[in-house]
């Protein structure tokens, strides 16, 4: 029996669901293995998790601009510094564990526990593989610390394995496999049922609108945004979709209302069928989140950026647009001209789509079991 232990944290969502999309692989298509998801941050220390993530929350929904600092703050001196110092401090706990159960393998979804596993590694507490996988489409020096002792890099893209080699990351670590997603964004739809189910037409184009969960930056931004969409002249209608957020959803609501939109617009607090709603999708509105934004190139989607957090958020934002799958709209932006030169010509989007087919990586979770597991899967045994 492998002992398999995922690590991950609650900063955004995306590190746990990347942990998630890995076990589900790993339970699904393995025999003979245990896996766990732990939370090392809660383990680790229930106060600093506590005040760590609560700060990181409020400061992405009030101080966006302070937070992007601290990111790049973070990279060296002296935030990097007590970063890597309390990383340290923490992971005297996490040895504990560490002994107790026992693990083959560790895979960790997030910089601090890579840090704490490294510097456990270093100094000879543990003799254990470890994997990072890096969540953005950018790298950051903060996963990248003690990386002479981790055994896997993950990454989403061949732009970063170069950007680790300058690190000197050998090539024999770096796999190119693109961020975890969930196999269900695999499978084949019934495009017609899904539409009915959601009330939706088949003879008009579907906006997927992500109007920014529980961070809900740039409300003003992002309800101009979405009345362009509402008075926009061609046949289009909208899954809107508020998340933890209640403001933005009564503001959503109010729009639709005052533009009597109700007709094409389908307003939903939260829902647990993304992959069937992207399948029957013509263009994502989004934040650029790691997850989301490789849920949505999986599903060969063209984006429209809006909102990107300063920092990790504007990076994965740079890299869709210098690669054609995006359109980033900024503070300033005319959009209802952006709106128009895109659905005036078929071409723009079908070029976008085309764009993100060639970036995206599908499989890429499967891609990472099979890397750390080998050819032991139930289909090859």
């Amino acid at each position: 029996m492998k002992k398999i232990i995922i690590f991950y944290a609650k900063y955004g969502g995306g590190h746990l669901s990347a942990a998630r999309s890995i076990k589900e692989v790993l339970e699904t298509n393995y025999t003979d293995i245990d896996v766990e998801l732990i939370d090392f941050m809660e383990y680790a220390s229930k106060v600093f998790n506590k005040i760590s993530t609560t700060a990181y929350s409020e400061m992405a929904k009030k101080a966006p601009h302070t937070w992007g600092r601290l990111y790049w703050n973070s990279q060296k001196g002296p935030l990097a510094q007590i970063s890597t110092a309390s990383n340290k401090i923490l992971s005297i706990k996490l040895k504990r564990l560490l002994i107790e159960k026992e693990p083959d393998l560790i895979i960790s979804t997030h910089p601090f526990a890579s840090q704490m596993c490294g510097y456990l590694k270093k100094h000879k507490k543990i003799d254990i593989k470890v994997a990072t996988i890096l969540t953005d489409f950018a790298s950051h020096e903060q996963w990248l610390v003690f990386n002479k002792y981790i055994d896997y890099f993950f990454v989403a893209h061949e732009g970063m394995r170069k950007e680790l080699n300058q690190n000197g990351i050998p090539n024999d670590k770096i796999f190119v496999t693109g961020i975890p997603i969930s196999s269900r964004f695999l499978k084949n739809y019934d495009r017609i049922a899904i539409l009915n189910k959601f009330g939706l037409s088949s003879d008009k184009k579907t906006i997927l609108f992500f109007g920014g969960g529980e961070f809900g930056l740039g409300k003003t931004q992002t309800l101009n945004i979405f009345k362009a969409f509402l008075y926009s002249k061609y046949p289009i209608q909208i899954v809107a979709i508020s998340g933890k957020n209640l403001r933005m959803e009564e503001a959503f609501k109010n729009l639709v209302e005052d533009t009597h939109k109700q007709d094409c617009v389908k307003i939903i607090e939260y829902t647990n069928q993304v992959p069937e709603l992207m399948s029957i999708t013509d263009l994502v509105v989004t934040k650029p989140g790691g997850l989301t934004i490789s849920e949505s190139l999986a599903s060969y989607l063209p984006i429209i950026i809006i909102n990107p957090i300063p920092g990790q958020e504007e990076e994965n934002a740079t890299y869709l647009t210098e690669n054609k799958a995006a359109i980033w709209i900024k503070k300033d932006d005319n959009v209802e001209q952006i709106l128009d030169n895109l659905f005036s010509s078929p071409d723009k989007l079908n070029d976008m789509k085309e764009h993100a087919k060639l970036i995206s990586k599908r499989n890429s979770t499967f891609d990472i079991c099979k890397i750390l597991l080998g050819d032991s899967s139930k289909e090859n045994s």
